[in-house]
């Protein structure tokens, strides 16, 4: 590790980037480039987190400085926001977290690409290092591994439980045994630099939750033998698990408990052990929040539920150490709150009413005396801010994107659509861009697809508008957080019905007047690459061309290299629609009837780099002229591996490919 003895520039990051955007009135109703520069839309997050040290006294900013930069880590005394008083770096190596453990000390990790090829799925190109930094001391400790924080351990200020694996947490839930591999939890001490092994996962027990004790608390195992899922709980001070739920992995009714990966124990009641909080649907379509007595071993109240969506999640007290329930999270036109507290409600109502285009509004530091706190807000017309509220007064520190204003972004209209086959109503999330209608129409989807994907700030689809294009977020059928007949209506029906959906919201908005039937294009990542490839061979076509981004080519060469590791009959059965039965996009090439553009990292450990090569190279045998084909170097398949050469490169290719190469005259 490294700290920067010279001072830097104390100015805004933005200032040393480079790059001017350009004012909101140049913006018109013409496709084409954004009016908002490529090399804006391109950049890394230049401020990627912010976070209050427990005594109020320091702020901790994880800041990139320059276009081709690394990020550094930057701490400012409160007192005095206009200077850091330390900015540290991890060369050889980038720092990609950090957050206060206490007053004294930050952890974190960080990471070095160190390979050029992947070796197998999920074994990617970079390595990682958990660090200590002493504040006091002024001094770097490393830890070797890939560690992600387990609990920050409030009345232990020296020491902090960590757990492997996890730097970088598994950012989709398309991975439905993620939960069942076993993780190891060390306690580490940062004043000595010692590391304790607390807990060692294995199959039964393979993952725990952890209170702010440091007592494990919760377990979710699997029996393969009976091919269930088992929930275990701990009592503080017990030394072993009792059972207290569990499930058939077997039956297909129970697909959605293990996909979805919401329905489970989300916390206990800090005042009695014996309460906990767990989400489940209970033989109802829409998951509710209960709570548990694990003296009876039954449900109690339903303590909250709607009939539109999923409670997805819980909200517990914003100040730090207090896990009191005080809301319960659900998925619509942004995340709703049920709320329990009204105190904690009144808070929240006071800082959107002054923020400025607040929209996802969320505290994510807070000093223990409550007086000092980091707020952050992302929406539609904020790429994602920080604000310091200090002794009664709020101040904007930075922004994840300081160039774009809010005059040049759009709002995001939540609407809701019916399906084809008339048993669903699909939710969708459409923007449009300045000027009247009809648009030309982008429809994106999200990856997985058993996620949920409500829409806020999405850097892409502001592009898109930004550059002419009206956009359209379908959450097609087997989408999460929309209740279990939603997601049970899209088994076996990927580049089926699910894509119907797709078609469905298109053909909606053609009917609605808002969009040109003859100006509709699809764009997709991942999943939503697989469905742009299916979509490519669809007839009669609702689109005039396609982008697919690290796109699924072939699911059924993916299914056997990634063999079902527990035997669950429903699971596999499911793994096997999404390509062995299904459509298999590498199978339909001599249907694709429309343009393509084909966009993959060659270091994807996620979805392999072959699916881009097999797929261009069954196009070529075909004698498809019309695709073309785009590697981004050193490029693995999530947002956070897409540096801003690869981004200005893919945004560079994508929008000359929409001008030029989408259908006749172009899109």
């Amino acid at each position: 590790m490294k700290i920067f003895k010279s001072a830097l520039l104390a100015a805004g990051a933005a200032a040393s980037l480079g790059i001017v955007a350009a004012p909101a009135a140049s913006q018109q109703n013409t496709t084409g480039m954004p009016s908002v520069p490529i090399e804006v839309w391109a950049l890394r997050d230049v401020v990627n987190a912010v976070q209050v040290s427990p005594d109020g006294k320091h702020v901790l900013v994880h800041v990139v400085e320059s276009k081709e930069g690394e990020y550094l880590l930057k701490i400012y005394k409160t007192e005095d926001m206009s200077k850091p008083y330390r900015v540290l770096n991890a060369d050889p190596m980038e720092i990609i977290s950090a957050q206060w453990v206490s007053d004294r000390y930050i952890f974190g990790s960080a990471w070095q690409q160190n390979r050029s090829r992947v070796n197998g799925p999920e074994e990617g190109t970079y390595d990682y290092a958990g660090y200590a930094y002493d504040l006091k001391a002024n001094k770097f400790s490393k830890i070797d591994g890939n560690f992600g924080v387990a609990n920050v351990l409030p009345n232990e200020p020296d020491s902090i439980l960590v757990e492997t694996g996890t730097a970088i947490p598994n950012t989709s839930g398309v991975d439905p045994y993620a939960a069942f591999r076993p993780r190891s939890y060390y306690k580490v001490n940062l004043a000595k630099g010692t590391k304790q092994l607390v807990l060692k996962g294995s199959e039964k027990y393979p993952t725990a939750r952890f209170d702010n004790e440091g007592n494990p608390r919760w377990t979710v195992g699997y029996d393969r033998a009976s091919k269930e899922a088992i929930t275990y709980y701990r009592k503080p001070g017990e030394n072993s698990w009792t059972e207290f739920m569990r499930y058939d992995q077997d039956e297909h009714e129970n697909l959605y408990r293990t996909l979805s990966g919401f329905m489970r124990l989300h916390g206990f009641d800090p005042a009695n052990p014996s309460i906990g909080y767990v989400i489940d649907n209970r033989g109802e379509d829409k998951a509710a929040l209960w709570e548990f007595n694990f003296d009876t071993g039954q449900f109690g109240e339903k303590l909250a539920a709607t009939d539109s969506a999923d409670i997805m999640g819980i909200r517990t007290s914003s100040m730090p150490g207090d896990d009191t329930l005080v809301g319960a999270i659900y998925p619509w036109d942004k995340y709703r709150t049920i709320w329990f507290d009204e105190g904690e409600k009144a808070l929240y109502d006071a800082l959107e009413a002054q923020i400025p285009n607040a929209h996802q509004v969320s505290i994510t530091s807070r000093s223990t005396d409550g007086g000092t706190m980091i707020v952050s807000n992302r929406g539609p017309r904020d790429p994602g801010s920080y604000w310091l509220v200090n002794n009664g007064t709020m101040t904007k520190l930075g922004s994840r994107n300081p160039l774009i204003q809010p005059e040049q972004l759009a709002d995001v209209e939540f609407i809701r659509y019916p399906s084809r086959d008339g048993k669903l109503t699909i939710p969708a999330y459409f923007m449009r861009p300045k000027g009247e209608g009809p648009y030309p129409l982008i429809v994106r989807h999200n990856g997985g697809p058993h996620v949920n994907n409500v829409v806020g700030y999405d850097e892409w689809d502001q592009m898109l508008v930004n550059a002419g294009y009206a956009v359209l977020r379908p959450q097609n059928r087997i989408s999460t957080g929309w209740g279990q007949k939603h997601f049970d209506a899209g088994y076996g029906e990927h580049g089926l019905a699910m894509q119907d959906d797709k078609d469905d919201g298109a053909l909606y908005l053609i009917e609605k007047g808002l969009v040109d039937p003859d100006r509709v294009a699809f764009m997709g990542w991942s999943y939503g690459g697989y469905s742009a490839l299916v979509a490519a061979s669809r007839s009669p076509n609702v689109y005039q061309c396609v982008i697919a981004g690290a796109a699924v080519s072939d699911p059924e060469k993916s299914y056997k290299q990634r063999r079902n590791p527990y035997g669950a009959k429903a699971i596999d059965e499911w793994a096997q629609r999404r390509g062995m039965i299904g459509i298999n996009p590498i199978k339909e090439v001599s249907k694709v009837n429309i343009p393509i553009l084909m966009v993959h990292g060659d270091v994807d450990a996620r979805v392999l780099y072959f699916h881009y090569e097999d797929y261009k190279d069954a196009i070529e045998k075909a004698g498809i002229q019309n695709a073309q084909f785009l590697t981004l170097k050193g490029a693995d398949h999530f947002s956070n591996t897409l540096m801003f050469e690869h981004q200005q490169q893919f945004y560079t290719k994508m929008f000359d490919f929409l001008k030029n190469d989408c259908g006749p005259g172009g899109l």
